[in-house]
């Protein structure tokens, strides 16, 4: 049974993904929903159900390393065909560095890290040729942006971790696609106190519905980085030609 797995379920992108995924890839069967919120999930999966796609519902916090652990002895139990992997769990705040919270600091880098790290790490025996790794990346990795520095880091090692996985799975016939978007009207701008920017409220917007639509194409394609709108796709190729130095002063939020 063709099976997605779909990481950060309950909210925001990763709940327009649950939403559009069928249209882009109709073959799968079944679809795991890993997220903290229980009640949410347990909506989607009736949603996804009354369609006639099957779910399986994984409460876990990704933080927690024994989550890991229990999506692995699921994976042993199911055994399923994994034909698109969703990583798209992640956390971003807003704060200097020494003044900001220590656990917001290390959470970004369990959550946007370790997590992907570990899910993917544990998806891929599952995975087929024709198979999709799909992770979720931020135009912060396209450049360092002081006052959320651990955040590009973080993102900074998704998008070069797909490049190299890109290429490292291109032998066993498994794609890897970064989506890279610039802000969205979602929670994670409120809970990471992003909205208290006022850099973020001059910058266009992204349609989280959009982006989970062009990346599920890319990834259908085979598109290693995706990048929504002509203005962040500028910015890109800017931060590529300017001396980190001189971008960082100008993406200081």
């Amino acid at each position: 049974m063709k099976t997605a797995v779909i990481t950060g379920a309950s909210s925001g992108l990763g709940r327009e993904f649950v939403r559009q995924f069928y249209s882009v890839f109709p073959e799968i069967e079944r679809v795991w929903l890993i997220a903290r919120r229980t009640d949410r999930l347990q909506e989607l999966a009736e949603q996804l159900e009354e369609k006639g796609i099957s779910t399986l519902t994984l409460p876990l916090d990704l933080c927690d390393t024994m989550s890991f652990t229990a999506y692995q002895e699921h994976l042993v139990e199911e055994q399923p065909e994994i034909a698109l992997l969703v990583n798209n769990a992640g956390c971003g705040y807003l704060g200097n560095i020494g003044e900001i919270d220590t656990v917001s600091q290390t959470r970004m880098i369990d959550l946007n890290l370790r997590a992907l790290t570990a899910i993917t790490n544990l998806s891929v025996p599952y995975m087929d040729k024709g198979s999709r790794i799909l992770n979720v990346s931020s135009i912060a990795s396209f450049c360092p942006t002081p006052r959320m520095t651990v955040y590009s880091a973080t993102k900074a090692y998704v998008s070069a971790y797909t490049i190299g996985a890109a290429e490292e799975l291109k032998a066993k016939g498994i794609t890897v696609t970064a989506v890279c978007p610039g802000p969205m009207a979602t929670e994670f701008l409120a809970v990471g106190h992003v909205v208290d920017s006022r850099p973020f409220e001059l910058l266009p917007y992204c349609d989280q519905v959009q982006v989970a639509g062009g990346a599920l194409r890319a990834a259908r394609a085979g598109q290693t980085i995706y990048t929504p709108r002509l203005f962040y796709k500028f910015y890109r190729l800017l931060a590529k030609l300017t001396p980190a130095k001189l971008m960082v002063k100008l993406t200081k939020t």
